[in-house]
């Protein structure tokens, strides 16, 4: 390794001293340490001492040094295609009628019903209203419109489908004791009614889910995607020094790992007007400059990378989900190769599904369920998947318009799910799913100290798509 770093030095026509030299090394990834302090000090510096070094690592030496104009080097020409079906971009039609907010739940129910009769372990279903008269065993499904404890323990649920309703018991002593329920979601449930018929009785209960033995399956790609989170340009929380520590990282590693996409999921400026208060803790007060700005951050990513960008609850598109792609005027700016989606979105990448959703329904997950958290927004995205929905709750913090279809249903088995929102950081595997939650690169805000909520940001998850191997890349240090 030792050899390796002095040649990478000795060819940009520098020299580490032997004390920079022993810091270097002893980096947990020396070669990719070694790199971007090459690719970050000028090119008119001989020798690179340990002040040198030193200097770089608290972030006093300039990240985007001015340098000649390098030939962009593609490698190859990118796969990455739009699913159909999955963005609502052009193709928004609601207009708040009671007749679109039917449709809207219709199309929810089939959708996960279809799903739950898939499973090989359920099957076929009968309608809620005839199951109540067979006197036997039987297997229904249909939407959660409400759940109780009784004082004895027991769990109660208020299910309805388009034949009628019925309350599901479940037995304190039952296996499916304890299980997570939260309203709309679409649920599967066998047994048997009660003698007086106005109960069902519960035995077990299906979810679409992610179909189990599912595993990630090797493939010849070497290609890496990346995720840049909660971005929040014009925000002055925004954490500068990181974000030019990460795009020197960019030019320095890029290229030669093969990272060659790379995703946006959201609240890529602060906005204006988001929240009360809002303008005292921003820097850039015009939403057309923020977008300006993040703009000529993006031309410095190398020209050999793909970007796609959606909307969050920060960006300038409507609250409501799904969310159409950003408008033109806002990013007029930015490199006419961009894809701009609407969110969430699913995207075929060298052939791996890829779901991108920016994650605002969080907030309702946590606000409804005691056990979830915002330190774990993991656990809340494995929640998503085994509902097979983004944001099952209606009427919560999260806004929805009622179209056609519920562009929330995860109607494709994704192999890399990824959202934003909460300002976290982590990953996790479920089935063969990569889950990954993509930071942010905006220190704590002042609402966020109100709560005691620490952000874990500066941080970018890198997902190897023929191995699946996941690396997190921490820029606070």
């Amino acid at each position: 390794m030792r050899a390796e770093v002095l040649n990478a030095a000795a060819r940009r026509n520098l020299f580490f001293s032997p004390d920079a030299l022993e810091m270097v090394l002893s980096n947990a990834d020396p070669m990719a340490f070694a790199n971007t302090i090459l690719a970050t000090l000028s090119e008119s510096s001989v020798f690179i001492g340990k002040e040198d070094v030193m200097g770089f690592v608290a972030g006093d030496v300039a990240v985007a040094p001015e340098r000649t104009p390098a030939v962009p080097r593609n490698k190859r020409h990118s796969d990455i295609t739009v699913i159909p079906g999955t963005d609502i971009t052009g193709d928004s039609t609601c207009e708040g009628k009671i007749s679109d907010f039917a449709t809207y739940f219709k199309n929810r129910f089939y959708t996960l019903k279809r799903m739950i009769e898939k499973r090989r372990d359920f099957g076929a279903s009968v309608p809620i209203s005839r199951a109540l008269t067979l006197g036997r065993e039987a297997q229904i499904v249909g939407m959660v419109y409400e759940r109780k404890e009784t004082k004895n323990g027991h769990t109660t649920l208020l299910l309805e489908d388009d034949s009628g309703t019925c309350t599901v018991l479940i037995s304190k002593d039952s296996p499916c004791s304890g299980e997570l329920f939260v309203n709309d979601e679409v649920i599967g449930v066998a047994g048997k009614p009660s003698m007086k018929g106005d109960l069902f009785i519960a035995d077990k209960v299906f979810r679409p889910d992610i179909p189990a033995g599912r595993t990630w399956e090797p493939s010849d790609s070497v290609a890496s995607v990346a995720f840049l989170s909660d971005i929040h340009v014009g925000s002055s929380t925004f954490l500068e020094k990181e974000w030019g520590r990460m795009m020197a990282w960019l030019k320095a590693n890029a290229y030669d790992m093969d990272l060659d996409y790379l995703i946006l999921p959201g609240d890529i400026v602060d906005g204006i007007g988001i929240f009360p208060g809002q303008e005292d803790e921003l820097t850039v007060a015009d939403i057309y400059k923020q977008y300006e700005i993040l703009g000529e951050y993006l031309k410095e990513i190398p020209d050999h990378i793909k970007i796609v960008i959606h909307p969050g609850n920060h960006d300038a598109v409507r609250l409501a989900e799904p969310q159409p792609a950003l408008d033109k005027i806002f990013v007029n700016s930015f490199d006419s190769n961009i894809i701009m989606t609407g969110n969430p979105v699913g995207m075929e990448i060298e052939g791996r599904t890829v779901l991108s959703y920016h994650g605002k329904s969080i907030d309702d997950w946590i606000a409804s369920v005691q056990r979830l958290t915002y330190d774990d927004p993991i656990t809340v995205m494995k929640e998503m998947l085994i509902r097979r929905h983004l944001s099952p709750m209606y009427g919560g913090k999260t806004a929805m318009a009622p179209e056609k279809k519920d562009y929330l249903i995860i109607e494709k088995t994704p192999d890399i799910f990824v959202s934003g929102h909460v300002h976290g950081a982590g990953k996790m595997d479920y089935r063969g799913v990569k889950v990954v939650n993509a930071s942010a690169w905006q220190d704590q805000t002042v609402f966020q100290r109100a709560h005691n909520f620490n952000p874990n940001p500066a941080i970018m998850p890198i997902v190897h798509l023929g191995t699946g191997a996941v690396k997190m890349m921490d820029f606070t240090k």
